[in-house]
């Protein structure tokens, strides 16, 4: 047992790694606005690109991974986490158009997050751990200790060196993902099902739970980084606070209520309704985006950011977990696909609040208005849910 700690400890640096590939750029959206005279607009692909590249990676996933191996591809992973995040640093001044230099970067290590992203889980889920529930839920929470990791010390770095120095910072943190294969390499890897034995595409397409769990995932993803990737800028210009405020009390402070809420899920999660909980997290995540979008004071659109982190934490793991528990039998396949659905949502969220914010003369609070869709259509799908009375058939 002792030796799939290891194995625990490469999964948890994959998602901290994930942290850094999802959570880094966002914090120099104002800065590449200005230096590089990148249009707020524009700068919504780099999250859109980030997942609609996860996507991609996740469908290959969900029919060759197998065939692949898990170690083969999860050493891959870190490897182009750490070549997209050296990229960001010198590709931009390389190419013609900086622009393009940071997309070709973001494709890079979103291949990298993508990969960890689908083998994670699984790989995780098949350590013969007593308590999988919460080494499954600490799993997820390290993508937000991760995230707050990347905020607080990227906050210290530039408060010392200056945002300048932003291209040392992502070769500096391209040193995790590179350490973390010896980690892959050498550690016992297992798989949740016997090869071959998990269920097909087809059939899994024929489920109605999978696919409301789909649609669960595609709101969790946009309702989380719809606010996630734009909290940062959120704060400095809707709020008019400092680029090192804006960082510590937007995305920082988001990412620390998102971690609590999942370690919470972790320890209680056996004790509650879920999808109970998830539809309250629901109701409280519309709440937030009309906070942050139509108040007028400062204070509460702040405090919308911040509880926005708490009421996401359980939807990602949650739509995971009701899925898992009723096709024990779904393989990677089905990881592959919930993944996707994430990272569907990942890609139109915060594409979404960009555009609309461009649209707006630049006004955030509007783009963070047409956010609310996402987990209005999140509560919907889960009293959908609850109503369906044959929703775990499997044939």
């Amino acid at each position: 047992m002792k030796k799939y700690k290891k194995t625990l400890t490469a999964c948890y640096l994959g998602f901290i790694t994930q942290a850094i590939s999802a959570n880094f750029a966002p914090l120099l959206f104002l800065k590449f606005h200005v230096a590089y005279q990148i249009p707020l607009g524009k700068m919504a692909l780099i999250p859109t690109v980030f997942f609609l590249t996860q996507l991609a990676v996740d469908i290959f996933c969900s029919y060759y991974v197998d065939r692949i191996g898990y170690r083969k591809c999860v050493i891959a992973s870190e490897l182009c986490a750490a070549a997209g995040l050296i990229g960001l640093a010198f590709l931009p001044d390389l190419l013609p158009n900086p622009l393009s230099g940071m997309i070709a970067s973001v494709m890079i290590y979103a291949v990298g997050s993508g990969l960890i992203e689908v083998l994670g889980s699984p790989i995780v889920e098949a350590c013969p751990f007593e308590h999988k529930e919460a080494a499954m839920s600490l799993l997820h929470s390290f993508y937000c200790w991760g995230s707050v990791g990347v905020i607080l010390l990227s906050t210290v770095f530039f408060a010392f060196f200056g945002i300048d120095s932003w291209k040392v910072l992502a070769c500096i943190w391209a040193l995790i993902p590179l350490y973390n294969i010896y980690n892959f390499a050498t550690c016992p890897i297992e798989h949740t099902i016997d090869e071959g034995n998990g269920m097909t595409v087809s059939r899994l397409f024929r489920i109605p739970l999978f696919w409301l769990s789909m649609v669960l995932m595609v709101c969790a993803g946009a309702s989380e980084l719809a606010m996630a990737q734009w909290a940062s800028a959120y704060a400095e210009a809707a709020l008019g606070l400092s680029k090192t405020m804006g960082d510590l009390a937007g995305p920082c402070m988001f990412a620390v209520t998102m971690g609590i809420s999942r370690v919470i899920f972790g320890k209680k999660g056996d004790k509650m309704d879920l999808i109970q909980f998830m539809t309250g997290s629901g109701v409280l995540c519309l709440c937030c985006y009309l906070l942050a979008s139509v108040s007028d004071s400062p204070l509460l659109g702040l405090i919308g950011c911040v509880l926005c982190g708490f009421s996401v934490g359980i939807m990602w793991p949650g739509a995971i977990s009701i899925c898992s528990r009723h096709l024990p039998h779904g393989g990677t396949a089905m990881f592959a696909f919930l993944a996707t659905a994430g990272d569907l949502g990942g890609a139109f969220g915060p594409a979404l609040v960009g555009n609309i914010t461009q649209h707006a003369d630049n006004d955030l609070k509007t783009g963070m208005l047409a956010g609310c869709v996402f987990p209005l259509v999140l509560v919907v799908s889960l009293i959908m849910l609850r109503n369906c009375r044959k929703i775990t058939k499997t044939s």
